[in-house]
């Protein structure tokens, strides 16, 4: 199994170190990293300069605004036509063994999903193997987590780039939700084979409200409910689940007390309500979830 790792960045050096010092090695002939750098171009390419490749195929590219737009130019960039591609955040880290037991994965798997792990443990618990995806445990996938033989997500369009953080929409979350709700509209055979992958083989990476000051964590909880909002209205999910969709976000900051606040729950609630209605409510609402 030849890997394809494509990772869109805003240049934040020192964070794609962990990633590249995870990976250090641990690449073989075949396989491919891409980084899409869109910003710090220069410091990007200097610490990529010094990575140990072990063979692979390196490149150090650049794109238009947005994580979409850079995933999917990052796969533009490969000579592979059918590597298993995972989109690793700038963010993310490749513990032990990860890297080798994606590449012993079956031929035959062309999509899947694996745990990602962040210093509070799992963002998610993946379903058993063999589930196949449907329209409700698809908010399982994160990207990334996600993995996707480059055929099949050439075949379906890639990342809408209207979708997740950076885009130059207020919509800055759901993307990988999008893309994997139309590979099953598409190609039903892909949603029954679904490869849900053992806990072993899991990525680490950090929790979203890591570092962020109240007034910055409020405001990418609205940004991350606007674009999961969308997307619930865009694939049509029954009314009653909308609502609640909607409504639960009031709950959020009670259920995830270890990094949020009570309050937090009100920009969770406005951005889905936002989403849903397909339009931002106030005035001068700044829309892409990240500066930095």
């Amino acid at each position: 199994m030849d890997l394809a790792l494509v990772v869109s960045t805003l240049g934040r050096v020192d964070r794609l170190r962990r990633l590249l010092e995870s990976l250090d090695g641990r690449l073989v002939a075949g396989d491919e990293l891409v980084v899409v750098a869109q910003r710090n171009a220069h410091e990007v390419e200097e610490l990529v300069a010094a990575f140990d490749a072990g063979g692979a195929r390196v490149v150090v590219t650049t794109s238009e605004p947005g994580a979409a737009n850079g995933r999917n130019h990052g796969v533009d960039a490969l000579n592979g036509d059918d590597p298993l591609l995972v989109f690793p955040n700038d963010t993310t880290w490749f513990p032990a063994a990860t890297v080798e037991l994606l590449r012993a994965l079956p031929d035959d798997l062309r999509a899947g999903a694996m745990t990602v792990i962040d210093e509070h443990g799992p963002k998610f618990s993946l379903p058993a193997e063999g589930t196949p995806l449907d329209r409700w445990n698809v908010w399982s996938v994160i990207e990334m987590g996600l993995l996707i033989r480059r055929r099949e997500f050439d075949a379906i369009g890639g990342f809408d780039p209207a979708l997740g953080t950076g885009a130059p929409t207020p919509w800055q979350a759901g993307e990988a939700t999008d893309l994997l709700l139309r590979m099953a509209a598409r190609r039903p055979e892909l949603a029954r084979s679904f490869g849900w992958l053992p806990r072993a083989v899991h990525v680490g990476g950090i929790a979203d409200a890591h570092g962020l000051e109240a007034a910055a964590r409020r405001h990418k909880l609205r940004a991350y409910g606007r674009g999961l909002g969308l997307v619930v209205t865009r694939w049509r999910y029954p009314a009653g689940w909308r609502l609640a969709f909607v409504g639960g976000g009031l709950a959020f900051g009670l259920r995830h007390r270890r990094d949020y606040a009570l309050l937090d729950g009100w920009w969770v609630f406005l951005g889905r309500l936002e989403g849903v209605l397909g339009r931002t409510l106030g005035r001068a609402v700044r829309t892409t979830a990240v500066v930095r």
